[in-house]
């Protein structure tokens, strides 16, 4: 039993242009700390599969997804701009099927037990992508359709997504929002992208807005007073982590000041929960983070801990 990194060489040929921050180099970044840090001799890698266009559709519409697999382009170096921010080139539909894939096999994995918990270290990331289109970065909804795998394919009764993402997942909402089997538990720096609403409450939804500025401590006070609580009444049967790193300080890209410590902090809050209620099953999914260097540090920071390494 061992933590397992699902990855692909697809998922780094998606790219949305030379200075996109969201680009094949996150990847490797992490992949880079892994291998320097002697991380990698610990983990089980194992190769994402291709997807079932099934799996995705338990989430999307055919909308979405003839979308993406009909409109991207056949011609290296064009792309199809979906959204001012998120584009299609001639490899993301390939690689939105490797992600989607790792997602069910990673699920089904720890649900068989044939590992402890999984990282899957994957692109295009997923936590906007709504229900009918792709949107801010996204394509398809990974943490989505892994926790629909787990209710509607596995029989799971009660399954909890963690998100701690400096953007809210508005898709993820989005997609549980009638759902009552699925709790979202997530900070967000507010007002921020996506702009989400913060006036509506829905009782599956603990969604905390933060203003910026707002440091390790104050998530943490929030996690104990507000997350855990509601994780708790919950006890899920399995979770989901939406992995962001661009809450950290030193990402330009928001105005939270994290740092690795608290990624630590929050993975181990994570991993209780999962032991107490869900036989420490628990699937995280890499979401934002733009600074290579703080992104790198705090993935592997976030996998180690998995890994009970930290």
């Amino acid at each position: 039993m061992t933590t397992a990194i699902y990855t692909h060489p697809d998922c780094k040929k998606h790219e949305m242009g030379a200075y996109h921050p969201e680009s094949p180099a996150r990847i490797e970044v992490i992949e880079e700390r892994l291998a320097e840090s002697g991380t990698d001799r610990f983990l089980l890698f194992r190769e994402a599969p291709l997807a079932d266009v099934s799996d995705i559709a338990r989430v999307h519409s055919p909308t979405s997804i003839n979308l993406v697999k009909d409109y991207h382009p056949k011609i290296p170096g064009q792309y199809f701009s979906v959204d001012a921010d998120t584009l299609l080139n001639r490899y993301s539909w390939q690689a939105a099927l490797r992600a989607a894939g790792a997602a069910v096999a990673a699920t089904r994995a720890v649900i068989e037990e044939e590992i402890s918990n999984a990282f899957c270290l994957v692109r295009p990331i997923g936590h906007h992508a709504r229900l009918h289109t792709p949107m801010g970065f996204c394509v398809f909804n990974n943490v989505a359709i892994a926790a629909r795998y787990a209710i509607d394919v596995c029989g799971l009764k009660k399954v909890a997504i963690v998100d701690f993402d400096v953007h809210h997942g508005n898709g993820t909402e989005e997609a549980f929002s009638k759902e009552p089997r699925v709790m979202m538990t997530s900070f967000f720096q507010s007002p921020f992208y996506p702009y989400t609403r913060t006036d509506k409450t829905l009782p599956n939804m603990v969604n905390i807005p933060v203003p910026s500025g707002t440091e390790g401590d104050a998530v943490r006070d929030l996690v104990l007073a507000k997350w855990l609580p509601a994780l708790h009444d919950f006890a899920p049967e399995m979770l989901f982590i939406s992995a962001g790193f661009d809450a950290h300080k030193d990402d330009s890209v928001g105005g939270m000041r994290l740092v690795e410590a608290d990624y630590i902090w929050l993975t181990q809050q994570i991993m209780a929960v999962a032991k107490q209620y869900a036989r420490g099953r628990l699937v995280s999914f890499l979401e934002g983070g733009y600074s290579r260097t703080a992104l790198a540090r705090s993935a592997v920071a976030h996998i180690r801990t998995l890994a009970g390494l930290d």
